[in-house]
């Protein structure tokens, strides 16, 4: 199974500035949502980090899933937490 990270807001320019600015170029999306699927899960550990450092900056949500039909939403609480968990559960 690939895990996914799902963004969620009000506003899809909100992601889009998001995205474009930890992608470093500009990215265009039709929805107040974006997901991405990973096969290797600590791929996630990146975006997840970029998001939490900026989260003051974008009205979003994030939420992860690495099992199936089990989504934890991303908060300042759990991130490094869930971060960590990846490169244990992961370590490849």
């Amino acid at each position: 199974m690939e895990a996914t990270i799902s963004i969620y807001s009000m506003k899809k320019e909100e992601i889009e500035k998001f995205l474009s600015s930890f992608c470093n170029r500009k990215i265009e999306i039709s929805k107040n949502e974006w997901q991405c699927k990973y096969e290797n899960p600590v791929e996630m550990a990146e975006i997840i980090g970029v998001f939490i450092d900026n989260k003051e900056k974008f009205k979003m949500n994030m939420w992860v899933c690495i099992d199936q039909d089990f989504s934890i939403n991303i908060t300042d609480a759990n991130a490094n937490k869930i971060i960590k968990y990846l490169y244990e559960r992961f370590p490849y």
